[in-house]
């Protein structure tokens, strides 16, 4: 159950996976007047990519501004088709870096666009990583885990700005003329402690996120619990998670427990070891998918949003993640968390993984290395927070 909470003139509403997410998301786009702005990783062409195309096209029937951005690498399969019928009825549709060449190495190709965001009217947004897809992966009932928040009040004075922001330089690059402007954010009267809007890009915020979850980590006194789809984090964040358990923490991460991206899989593998021994309890999520990549803190702060912790999230993609302060929606989302790691995961013992067969172990260190290897190659990883 969605659970809404109050905090500091706003409300927020956590949704769990897309059966809570898509009814709201698809009442709030049915129910806009004035403009749409939707940002999605991956758009795709199934029942709900559906559902939500059409949402968009009735939208811009009823002359409501809408305006939609897809990545050029996660989206990539999105139907031309579609594009053209979008575009007949009204609907403006960018492409993020789209793919020209798909074989071709270049560090650029992995700057991508994997914010998830939403802005409905000026006056509700959606922040999480839910991509624009049924979450049923199989006639097994195995569905994506995965977090998002709907938000009203102050905060989404900072996410429209920053949709605007990305929807003018997207259509400034495609040689475009979007007559959008974008209104000057004025932080003092928007941004409030409790409820924080975070984005990440390679001009002037390429470590908000992250210094966000080490400012978090390094103050927890009693427990940190870090759900996240790919983890694979950098020397400083490890080292913060091992100084919070030598604190007296309890530090819990809960991760994918099923083989969906070969390569982030078996590199997080290779870290099992130090984290075990340095004494970080680890669950894999085994009867979901894991996609979700949020946070819990001492039941104060908690955090919802696009960004992994992996070098590529980190340090090279664009995302955005909500920050709360709010004991509430923290113990809403610890809740649900917990539930997952006591009936829906496995623990991974020390003992257990260190009887792990020499192949296996084998991959995870080719794994670790490769990704190590992408990680240096695109130029943007600095020594010292190097995987």
């Amino acid at each position: 159950m969605s659970s809404v909470h109050e905090v500091s003139g706003h409300q927020l509403t956590l949704l769990r996976g897309g059966e809570e997410y898509f009814p709201r998301l698809l009442a709030e786009i049915h129910s806009a007047r004035n403009s749409i702005y939707l940002e999605a990783y991956i758009f795709a062409a199934d029942k709900i990519g559906r559902l939500v195309k059409e949402a968009l096209e009735s939208a811009a029937v009823r002359e409501v501004s809408v305006h939609l951005v897809l990545d050029g690498f996660g989206a990539a399969d999105f139907p031309i088709a579609w594009i053209e019928e979008m575009n007949m009825l009204g609907v403006k549709v960018l492409w993020f870096r789209p793919e020209v060449a798909r074989l071709s190495f270049r560090r650029q190709r992995l700057r991508r666009m994997h914010r998830k965001l939403v802005l409905i009217d000026e006056r509700i947004a959606f922040v999480g990583g839910i991509n624009i897809i049924d979450d049923r992966i199989d006639e097994k009932n195995i569905t994506r885990l995965d977090y998002a928040v709907e938000v009203q009040g102050p905060v989404v004075t900072q996410i429209a700005h920053a949709m605007h922001k990305l929807w003018q330089l997207v259509s400034w690059t495609s040689l475009r003329r979007s007559g959008t402007r974008v209104k000057k954010l004025v932080r003092q009267k928007t941004m409030q402690r409790e409820v924080l809007f975070l984005i990440r890009d390679n001009l002037r915020y390429r470590q908000n996120i992250e210094h966000a979850y080490l400012n978090a980590i390094m103050h927890a006194q009693r427990e940190i619990i870090i759900a996240n789809a790919y983890f694979l984090p950098g020397h400083r964040f490890r080292n913060a998670l091992r100084d919070a358990v030598k604190r007296g923490v309890r530090v819990v991460l809960l991760l994918q427990g099923k083989v969906d991206h070969l390569l982030m899989h078996y590199a997080t593998l290779a870290l099992y070891e130090e984290l075990l021994e340095a004494g970080i309890e680890i669950y894999e999520c085994t009867q979901n998918l894991l996609h979700a990549k949020v946070a819990v803190i001492d039941c104060e702060w908690a955090t919802v949003g696009s960004s992994n912790i992996d070098p590529f999230s980190l340090w090279l993609a664009r995302e955005a993640n909500l920050v709360i302060h709010d004991q509430g929606f923290s113990g809403a989302l610890r809740e649900s968390l917990l539930y997952e790691i006591e009936h829906r995961s496995r623990s991974v013992a020390h003992t257990d993984w260190s009887r792990k067969s020499f192949w296996l172990r084998l991959l995870a260190r080719g794994g670790y290395a490769l990704a190590k290897f992408l990680a240096g190659m695109t130029g943007y990883v600095r020594k010292h927070d190097n995987i």
